[in-house]
């Protein structure tokens, strides 16, 4: 059985990428697939990073397994600025990976859809913050018509919403041996549970969920296979849990809020046998 590994969030960690390195070339798996947060938090050194570490890394690591290297999938996440993607794409082109933001891409004949949008949060970097699916903003967040952007974009473009960007992603397709790479997690699951109890603005408590209800209505719809997220890293610690079932859909939460490399191994056509490890990066 072809067995993918999925991660998400290495925020510029040199430790989580020498730690996947190591485990695709011990275990040779057909894929593995990144969603999102690749860089640093707000670090000047985040195309050092890039370049130097994550870029090199893979293709050091396709040179030296040849045909047996693993095809490579990748989005950006909220953390991740606009302005880097010539660098993305250029890294795409030296045959590092396939950037699949808004794009489809197959694997082994399965089709994967990649999209790192998030709804708004309180951060102020807004290049892949979109309203979910109205112009509703929850206590606490920055709209994505404030904050800033590391490449401008037009007023009609910043009102634009997180549920349009999925449908044009996604169109009419048949979803249901589909996996979703994504960076948020559908709303109100295990896998979007934030700490932010005993938290109020304004009067008004926190919503402790900070998924995207556009991904949850997306799932409930058109049941995909598989859906891989990540994004709020402390889920899996509050809630006990890394996976949650939606219907037939198979949802995993990839990011983790220590300093491991958090690996899940999954084999698409059998998602109910997916594992999750940390694996230390000293």
């Amino acid at each position: 059985m072809p067995t993918w590994f999925f991660t998400s969030d290495l925020h510029g960690s040199e430790g989580r990428v020498r730690a996947l390195v190591a485990a695709i070339r011990a275990e040779r798996p057909e894929a593995v697939l990144i969603g999102g947060d690749l860089l640093p938090n707000r670090s000047p050194r985040g195309g050092d990073f890039l370049e130097d570490v994550l870029v090199e890394s893979l293709l050091d690591l396709k040179r030296d397994l040849g045909q047996a290297a693993p095809a490579v999938l990748v989005i950006l996440g909220n953390d991740d600025p606009a302005s880097v993607e010539p660098a993305i794409r250029d890294a795409e082109t030296r045959g590092a990976w396939t950037w699949v933001e808004g794009r489809r891409a197959f694997v082994g004949g399965r089709p994967v859809y990649g999209c790192g949008l998030v709804p708004p949060t309180p951060f102020l970097l807004k290049d892949r913050e979109r309203y979910d699916v109205s112009r509703f903003l929850d206590p606490g967040a920055v709209s994505p018509e404030e904050g800033w952007r590391s490449v401008p974009v037009t007023p009609e473009e910043a009102r634009r919403t997180l549920g349009e960007a999925l449908d044009a992603l996604v169109g009419d397709d048949d979803l249901s041996e589909a996996v979703l790479l994504l960076h948020s997690p559908p709303y109100g699951t295990a896998l979007d549970r934030a700490g932010l109890d005993d938290r109020w603005v304004d009067h008004v408590p926190l919503d402790v969920h900070v998924g995207s209800i556009a991904v949850r209505r997306l799932v409930e719809a058109r049941h995909p296979r598989l859906v891989l997220c990540g994004h709020v890293h402390e889920a899996a610690r509050l809630t006990g849990t890394w996976r949650e079932q939606i219907g037939s859909t198979h949802v995993l939460q990839g990011a983790h809020d220590g300093p491991e490399l958090s690996l899940v191994r999954v084999d698409p056509a059998n998602p109910a046998s997916a594992t999750r490890d940390l694996i230390d990066t000293a």
